[in-house]
């Protein structure tokens, strides 16, 4: 039976609150999708937040199947296997498939697995991600108009290529029946949330404090900009970096990010050059450097396409920055 979709949500809600409603607080059966060199880190986060909310609640609240298109154990990419490894088709009715990604994922994902997730979307499942896992729901078509999170290294390539998704800096993103996160600890933040929805605040809390982990909360940015003392001493300085960061395809002059930051353009030099030891300039001009890095390497964007991408008007001045912050040019970057 398909699902009416719950309201738009926010990644999470504040602790001692419900923050999923309908029927994502009602899942319970749980498929974990492995592909090809998967995180097992992510997987094993996730997974291990349900045997933990059994254990805590004393009740058998989550059943969970690792799952395969053929059922054959898949390598993670540490090398290992999970078993028992069942075939996704005989898995039966579940509430929620998650899907395993990690590293290589683009070759992970074929057109059976793309087909298997849309099969799973039209039977009403919610879909999940966990680590690289969003491209492949991104790959089938079943992100868009949702936000969603995926590892920060795959973060600038992936939003090139799916412009209809919103992709966020978020760890982790709960969006009606859309639940993506990164790769790491992040899902077991991801699962204390809807553990939280479906058993309570308290019994949340409880599984937090068995795995030695701060209580359910505010989801975070994955990758700091700004060393976090730094950040917390002089926020107007972490405001300014964040300001870089959202407007790298159309840079902003450095009154106009002064300004975004409540500062005079000669406050805004000085903190930089204290703080971050370089020029605004400069500063903004790494940030669209390290960005174009990321798409070349992880994307499949020509050259000329990644420049426009990062700001730069010219593929030669593109080219000549580039080979002056790395020691190459960047068509080599993408043949290494």
């Amino acid at each position: 039976m398909a699902r009416a979709p719950t309201p738009h949500l926010a990644a999470v809600s504040a602790p001692g609150t419900s923050p999923l409603g309908g029927e994502m607080a009602q899942v319970r059966r749980i498929g974990f999708l492995t592909l090809p060199n998967y995180s097992m880190i992510a997987l094993a986060n996730a997974l291990e937040a349900c045997r933990m909310a059994n254990y805590v609640s004393g009740r058998d609240i989550y059943v969970w199947e690792v799952v395969t298109l053929d059922g054959a154990s898949m390598p993670a990419s540490n090398g290992l296997s999970l078993s028992p490894t069942r075939r996704l088709a005989d898995a039966g009715d579940l509430d929620l498939l998650m899907v395993c990604g990690g590293i290589d994922v683009r070759h992970a994902v074929g057109r059976a697995t793309r087909e298997a997730l849309r099969r799973a979307a039209r039977k009403g499942m919610a879909l999940g991600a966990l680590c690289t896992g969003t491209f492949a729901l991104a790959e089938a078509g079943l992100l868009n108009g949702y936000r969603c999170a995926i590892h920060w290294e795959n973060l600038a390539a992936i939003r090139e290529e799916f412009p209809d998704v919103a992709f966020q800096e978020d760890a982790f993103v709960i969006d009606r029946d859309r639940l993506t996160c990164t790769g790491g600890v992040a899902p077991l933040d991801m699962m204390l949330v809807l553990i939280a929805s479906a058993l309570g605040a308290r019994t949340a809390g409880a599984v937090a404090d068995q795995f030695i982990v701060r209580r359910p909360g505010a989801t975070e940015r994955q990758k700091a900009l700004v060393a976090p003392d730094v950040a917390a001493r002089i926020p107007v300085l972490a405001k300014a970096v964040e300001v870089m960061a959202r407007h790298l395809e159309r840079p902003l002059s450095t009154g106009e990010v002064a300004a975004a930051a409540n500062l005079s353009q000669r406050q805004l030099e000085r903190l930089f050059q204290r703080h971050l030891s370089a020029s605004p300039a400069a500063f903004y001009l790494d940030l669209r450097l390290a960005r174009a890095r990321e798409l070349l390497r992880l994307s499949p964007l020509p050259v000329t396409d990644v420049a426009l991408a990062c700001g730069f008007q010219s593929a030669a001045h593109f080219s000549v920055a580039y080979g002056r912050r790395f020691g190459h040019p960047p068509r080599a970057e993408r043949a290494a």
